[in-house]
């Protein structure tokens, strides 16, 4: 849970923007989106699988060249 107490002379819109920082440095947006839909174990796990993949092809290809 994001708490944000404001300052004192602090404008609202000045409090608003740092709430936003907030909430994207905590991934709660990315959470929400994540959750959106129902996603089954095997979408999941395909996922991450593939990220897997992308990464450990992105780091050989680091490590030639």
């Amino acid at each position: 849970m994001v708490k944000l107490l404001v300052r004192d002379r602090e404008t609202i819109q000045e409090a608003v923007r740092r709430f936003r920082k907030l909430v994207e440095r905590s991934g709660i947006k990315k959470e929400m989106r994540r959750r959106e839909y129902y996603e089954k174990p095997s979408e999941i796990k395909r996922r991450s699988r593939l990220r897997a993949e992308r990464r450990a092809r992105r780091n050989r290809q680091l490590s030639n060249g």
